[in-house]
């Protein structure tokens, strides 16, 4: 189908499929980097960013959140392909002005695909969509601030306000986001990473005491066994891979779990060596393993079951640091192979080459990302992971551990500074010591339960500090539905998205300065502070003019709202924090457990890591002292016939709902984005043949409603039968909103049952909608015809 505006948009007939790449990175990766950066942001501008980026005294990277290398040991050029496509995209001479917004109505936004509303510019000014209105129009910054401090001032309850956080917000904003929140009447600040990683801080918060990464990069250097499980880091990581490859010349092997055989996990050519330029590049996994959707948890107890049968364990450890273990022994002695099997699609002879490799390692790291931690039972599986490396001691030792992979650069460095529903009790003691004040004590509303708030008339108003949140929530036509409910929709951007034409009856967009860009206030520059995957924290310092004169700090507007909103109750110095971050990170060292001394600390070169009890010195502040083995039963998701089960994915050419191209080189794809991989044998099953366009349909007993997406193109792919992939966020309005995993309330969006039907056969039960290439299409009621497997 055709959008508007064609030069700028694109039409799925031009996708074009070719043949997977067998290798990330290299020549071309340099060529596409340096190429999408000198159109958007020209010769000086790219000089000026790129040589600075993910540099000590420069600005750390807006896109993944993987470790920098120590300061004297980084690249000119520390920097990955899509860490310069994010950078291009913020500093792109392009923008979206006043006279922009004016030329079109919202409607007609709303009709154009993510990708074509992202290449528009940065937003210059405040913008505001007032009742009735179809267009935005700009608002000067105090009336802006007024008009939402009167509308939260007006709710019945501070509950009935939503604050969302994107995982880009510094520590300075976090914090003082959460302050302005907490001081306001409400724990409701749901995040991003209640969509990605709360299954990994749920289960290791239960497991070893902290949510957080038990290892250093040179534990990751020096480990004899790296296990990567449920993650593509060419994609989704790519700076990941100089580790790996690392990692690899000190004698580690590698082996991956992934339904994709992915080309970041096969060999890796290093634009930064002469051997990745011209060179064969470096091999990465040694043993790869095709996993089924949700077949993690029978394999790792699986690997349990043996690792107990050799006795390849560490009893010591398990001895003085560990509780449960004999229960758990017991249990993955009992493991009924034929289930394994069956569930992981792996034949026993491959799970047994692989736990060879964990038992002939002394010292394994452990990684992970959304591949494990998007399922039903996505806590049990990550506790399954803590029970591994517990019963072979891989934690507290170099070399070893456990590393969750965030995938949004700050988004641990925002829960660190308070950012979270379920705040500790110590932490709201140590903010009502700081600041004289009781903030609330009840657990407030993630993001699912903020998606039920709104959809329910519970809740009447939403801010977003950054992110696209109706691309990144699941259900996306509820998502929508409603956000339009609200009274007010307020969004802290740097450029047009999506969730900017789900509006509220009044809607407001407040642009801010990206990471690139100097930070100016009344006492003078300023600096910025984030947390990367291994809890070390370091300062970030942009270097460009902002966009535009209009752009405020996101420090700036978060303490202009509290200023509107609350005044001076409770005496908090909001122009204080605002004039000199230095004031903020006063407060954090004085609140924050492991902040002592934030301000010295963090202006070291590299920065700091946070004290972590488990890797520093094997003690576990969980509820026994203990190490705690978990016992879990494998639970087998169900699939109907003529069904498979669907993950959702990231193309190459894209970070979370940002969507920079449409290329998936690595995967073969140009020019589109609606494909759905799926095995040979499925494909021929289920009575297609390979290109076939066709619809999907979710199957879902938890509601009387059938979720479709329209026209996806069959792609034949290397993946285990019974398991398709798809990007998201087309695929989003396929992930029902009641459909998470237990104890983290994660939507489920790596196991999607669906079924696929010819495109257009019931196009009249499940109509296309207006922008419905990237927002979805609406629902269909069991009141309408429906098609017959799904009856």
């Amino acid at each position: 189908m055709r959008h508007k505006d064609e030069e700028l948009d694109y039409d799925e007939a031009d996708l074009e499929v070719g043949h997977p790449k067998d290798h990330a990175a290299g020549p071309t990766a340099v060529a596409v980097s340096m190429k999408r950066a000198l159109e958007q942001m020209g010769v000086v501008r790219t000089a000026e960013t790129l040589l600075r980026l993910n540099q000590a005294e420069g600005f750390d990277c807006m896109s993944c959140a993987w470790p920098d290398p120590d300061p004297g040991h980084r690249h000119a050029a520390e920097f990955c392909e899509n860490g310069a496509k994010a950078v291009a995209e913020e500093a792109t001479r392009d923008r979206a002005t006043p006279e922009f917004f004016a030329r079109h109505s919202i409607a007609e936004l709303d009709c154009h695909s993510e990708h074509w509303l992202g290449q528009q510019g940065r937003i210059t000014h405040p913008m505001v969509k007032r009742p009735g209105e179809t267009h935005y129009e700009p608002i000067e910054w105090d009336e802006a601030f007024a008009l939402i401090g009167d509308q939260l001032n007006a709710l019945d309850s501070p509950d009935e306000a939503i604050f969302y956080t994107s995982g880009r917000a510094s520590n300075e904003a976090a914090f003082a986001y959460q302050l302005f929140v907490r001081a306001f009447g409400t724990n409701n600040l749901p995040d991003c990473s209640n969509m990605c990683h709360e299954s990994t801080s749920i289960a290791l918060q239960e497991s070893i005491g902290i949510g957080k990464a038990s290892v250093t990069m040179d534990d990751v250097y020096q480990a004899k066994l790296i296990v990567l499980q449920g993650q593509n880091p060419g994609t989704n990581h790519p700076r990941m891979l100089s580790a790996l490859e690392k990692a690899k010349q000190n004698g580690a092997k590698i082996l991956s779990i992934n339904p994709l055989r992915e080309a970041g996990l096969v060999n890796f050519k290093n634009p930064q060596t002469p051997r990745g330029m011209v060179g064969p590049g470096t091999d990465l996994s040694d043993l790869h393993l095709p996993i089924a959707l949700n077949g993690d948890l029978a394999l790792l107890q699986a690997f349990g079951s043996l690792l107990v049968e050799w006795d390849a364990l560490d009893h010591e450890f398990i001895d003085r640091h560990t509780i449960g273990f004999e229960l758990w022994k017991q249990h993955v002695t009992d493991l009924d192979w034929d289930v394994v099997t069956r569930t992981t699609e792996l034949s026993r002879e491959q799970i047994t080459d692989a736990a060879l490799l964990l038992r002939d390692s002394d010292a394994t790291v452990f990684c992970w990302a959304m591949g494990l931690t998007q399922h039903h039972n996505s806590v049990a599986i990550v506790k399954e992971v803590a029970n591994i490396a517990f019963a072979q001691g891989n934690i507290g030792k170099p070399g070893a551990g456990l590393l969750p992979v965030r995938g949004h650069s700050n988004v641990q460095g925002d829960r660190t500074m308070g950012i979270w529903e379920r705040p500790p009790r110590h932490f709201l003691d140590a903010l009502a010591k700081e600041f004289d004040f009781d903030p609330p004590r009840e657990n407030g509303y993630d993001t699912v339960d903020s998606i039920r708030a709104m959809r329910d008339g519970k809740a009447h108003f939403f801010l977003g500090l950054g992110g696209n949140f109706v691309q990144a929530a699941p259900d996306t036509d509820v998502t929508a539905a409603a956000l339009r409910k609200t009274r007010m929709t307020v969004h802290v951007s740097t450029k047009i998205n999506r969730s900017h034409l789900v509006c509220g009856d009044t809607a407001l967009i407040l642009p801010t300065r990206g990471r690139t860009e100097q930070d100016v206030q009344a006492g003078g520059p300023q600096f910025i502070s984030v947390e990367d995957s291994v809890c070390s924290v370091h300062a970030s310092r942009g270097p460009l003019k902002p966009a535009s004169p209009q752009l405020d700090s996101e420090v700036g507007i978060v303490t202009r709202i509290a200023e509107a909103t609350i005044g001076d109750r409770y005496g908090i110095e909001w122009k204080k924090m605002r004039d000199d971050y230095a004031n903020i990170r006063l407060h954090i060292s004085r609140v924050v457990p492991g902040c002592e001394g934030y301000e010295v600390n963090v202006r070291k070169p590299g920065g700091f890591v946070l004290p972590h009890p488990p890797r520093d010195s094997r003690t576990f502040p969980t509820h026994s002292g203990r190490a705690e083995f978990a016992v879990s039963p494998i639970d087998v998701l169900q699939v109907p016939p003529r069904h498979v089960i669907l993950q959702t994915i990231r193309s190459h050419d894209q970070f979370n709902t940002t969507i920079y191209g449409l290329s998936d080189r690595y995967r073969g794809i140009e020019g589109g984005r609606r494909v759905i991989f799926l095995h040979h044998d499925d494909i021929a099953a289920l009575g297609f043949d390979d290109g076939d366009m066709v619809d999907l349909f979710t199957h879902w007993d938890g509601d009387d409603r059938v979720r479709c997406a329209h026209d996806f193109r069959i792609v034949e792919y290397d993946t285990p039968r019974g398991s398709a992939a798809a990007y998201y966020p087309e695929t989003n309005p396929l992930v029902p909103l009641d459909s998470t995993a237990t104890g983290s309330n994660c939507p489920t969006s790596k196991s999607v049952v669906v079924s696929l039907e010819h495109a257009g056969k019931y196009s009249a039960e499940c109509p296309p909608g207006a922008g419905q290439d990237e927002v979805g299409s609406d629902q269909v009621h069991k009141s309408h015809p429906q098609p017959e497997h799904l009856s």
